[in-house]
């Protein structure tokens, strides 16, 4: 049986990963960060707990298991890579490696060191193709002609956005950008464009160009359709074959109940 071992943090990717690796026959090994991780990955059999600052530990971890392939999903506040915690040896070289202390280029020196030992790091969306955005209306409301321009005025803005590695989501409303993602986060960007612009604006959100999908994947769910409801946007669009949709039955039923249109647009 092929072995598989996921570094989890908070949020439903790491639980929706480990049912699909489980019904496709590989053996899972969780090991989660902190304890506020979803509880079906605490009580899993092969799971296991380990700091954030324990690299080295993880890695003798896997290799006693003889793990070769690892993911990384699921959400680490910021707070927790500087608050309180002691390093091992391995994780305090590779932090005083990394010039520029962002999150991307600390996960992309840990990856970098992980594949070094043997363990390739595999992208976000392996084995998630059923919870890939495609290029479909998925709701019953749909996207007026009148909104295409709005729409592709907010693409091309996320897509300038992203290219410089900001954040991934652009408000937009009647052919005017309204709120654009910072460190924020799409929630706040989605509140903050409500507070300009009032009902009936249209969130986009985009993948990076080239994005490092072991690193990260946009992904769409529950809370963000709950939040563009809260300041009654008419749409959200989504980039399809980029990103992850994840709720969709619930997002769809609730979407439709507020009368909000979700789109999935293929960008070429």
């Amino acid at each position: 049986m092929n072995k598989i071992a996921i570094i989890t943090g908070a949020g439903k990717l790491p639980t929706l990963f480990l049912e699909e690796a489980v019904d496709k026959g590989y053996e899972v090994y969780p090991i989660y960060l902190f304890d506020g991780v979803d509880n079906k990955i605490k009580e899993y059999a092969n799971s296991v707990k380990y700091s954030i600052a324990q690299v080295g530990k993880i890695i003798k971890y896997l290799k006693s298991k003889e793990i070769s392939k690892l993911i990384m999903l699921g959400k680490v506040e910021k707070n927790l890579i500087f608050s309180n915690l002691k390093f091992d040896l391995v994780a305090t070289k590779i932090l005083m490696s990394t010039r520029n202390k962002k999150d991307k280029n600390i996960l992309m020196a840990i990856i970098n060191h992980l594949e070094k030992e043997g363990i390739e790091v595999l992208p976000q969306n392996f084995l998630m193709d059923r919870y890939m955005a495609k290029e479909v209306e998925y709701t019953r409301r749909k996207a007026l002609p009148d909104d295409m321009k709005t729409i592709e005025i907010g693409i091309e803005a996320a897509r300038m956005l992203t290219a410089i590695d900001a954040g991934q989501t652009v408000v937009v409303k009647n052919e005017s950008v309204v709120a654009l993602e910072g460190v924020e986060g799409t929630d706040k960007t989605i509140e903050r464009a409500g507070e300009y612009a009032g009902k009936d604006c249209i969130v986009v959100k985009m993948a990076r160009p080239n994005q490092d999908y072991r690193i990260d994947i946009p992904t769409i769910g529950i809370d963000t359709v709950k939040k563009a409801a809260e300041i009654k946007a008419k749409g959200i669009v989504i980039e399809s074959e980029h990103m992850l949709f994840i709720d969709q039955e619930e997002v769809i039923n609730f979407a439709d109940k507020n009368k909000i249109f979700i789109k999935g647009i293929k960008y070429e």
